[in-house]
């Protein structure tokens, strides 16, 4: 017999003792679409969107009336609890209770025979604020060292600092404003890849890209002092005078013990329309958080307390006037209430003022 054939056969053979088997399972009769109907389910099919603070009513549908239990779960937390459910349930729901973001909301039915069944959907809160337009005007300019790729961008009282990127050229230094010219350097290993930093107290911190290292510095000297670990991506800096606040280029911004650099909270940002990703460089002023978005020539300018996007400062102007051959937009520092911004490899630093809706 041939290879071939010998297979053929062996295959027949397969095929009628899996039909001998499983031939009372499927006699030919389909699954009734009743036997696939969840014992409670939310009304709506598709995912949600509302929008913070907003009351919204999810209707529940109860399909089953053997229901002994039914919980909705809203971000992994019961939020609601039911015995012996009939007919249809109205709750009125906020799903901003938990800021906003994208999140889970379930029901989980629990039937008397002890059988649990899921009903999950994805309930996005959405911001209620429309961001007001600001426009940076430069109203000074100083020369940039071009060779700088500009990660992080930092005044302690009139001193400025300067963190870079790219691989073998990542480095933290004292700048003097006037001339651009670098004073005091410290260079990475030629592994890691420098990206954001900031100053709490005497320490200067600064993260890497993808190494999942932030070095801790003596600002005066920068000495390196020590390094802490975290996980994922690492993009901007910034802190509040109590927690760092730490970007990885999605909508998220966790803030953080700078002792431990445990996580102690995360927002996500948000305009009326939906998620702002990219959030790179960082810098805390006036109780708000201002973020360059990468690959743009925005600056989103966020609330703290809930992630909400309050003003998108155009900073196009400054591009064309500074970048030269240079790369994007990267790098905001305040100097008590003057704004500063500048670019990776750019030419030029302008000392910058943000015209608002109704300003003369």
């Amino acid at each position: 017999m041939s290879k071939m054939k010998r297979y053929l056969v062996l295959g027949l053979i397969a095929a009628a003792i899996l039909a001998f088997v499983l031939g009372p399972m499927f006699s030919g009769n389909e699954i009734s679409e009743e036997d696939d109907v969840i014992p409670a389910t939310f009304s709506f099919k598709d995912n949600l969107a509302t929008k913070w603070d907003e009351k919204i009513t999810l209707d529940v549908l109860i399909n089953d009336p053997d229901i002994a239990k039914l919980e909705l779960i809203y971000n992994d937390s019961v939020f609601q609890t039911w015995n012996n459910p009939k007919g249809t349930i109205h709750f009125p729901f906020n799903a901003g209770f938990y800021g906003l973001g994208t999140r889970s909301v379930r029901l989980l039915s629990t039937l008397k025979s002890g059988e649990t069944f899921v009903d999950e959907r994805m309930v996005r809160v959405l911001s209620d604020v429309v961001p007001e337009v600001w426009v940076a005007q430069s109203e000074q300019s100083f020369p940039h060292d071009p060779t700088s790729f500009t990660q992080g961008l930092e005044f302690d009282g009139t001193q400025l600092y300067e963190g870079t990127g790219q691989r073998g050229q990542s480095m933290v230094a004292q700048v003097e404003l006037s001339s651009g010219r670098i004073t005091k350097k410290m260079g990475l290993d030629a592994t890691c890849f420098g990206e954001g930093i900031t100053i709490l107290g005497e320490d200067l911190y600064q993260l890497t890209w993808q190494e999942k290292r932030c070095f801790v510095y003596d600002k005066k000297t920068l000495q390196l002092k020590r390094e802490m670990n975290y996980v994922g991506e690492g993009w901007g800096l910034c802190n509040d005078g109590t927690s760092l606040i730490m970007s990885d280029g999605s909508e998220r911004l966790t803030f953080r013990d700078p002792k431990t650099f445990e996580i102690q909270r995360t927002i996500e940002v948000y305009t009326h329309q939906g998620p702002v990703t990219y959030l790179n460089e960082l810098e805390y002023a006036d109780d708000l958080i201002y973020a360059n978005v990468w690959m743009t020539n925005k600056i989103a300018v966020i609330d703290p307390r809930n992630g909400k996007v309050l003003a998108e400062i155009d900073a196009t102007s400054l591009v064309k006037d500074g970048k030269g051959k240079g790369d994007v937009l990267n790098g905001i520092a305040f100097k008590g209430s003057e704004a500063y911004l500048t670019g990776k490899n750019w030419v030029k630093l302008f000392r910058v003022k943000f015209t608002k809706p109704g300003d003369v």
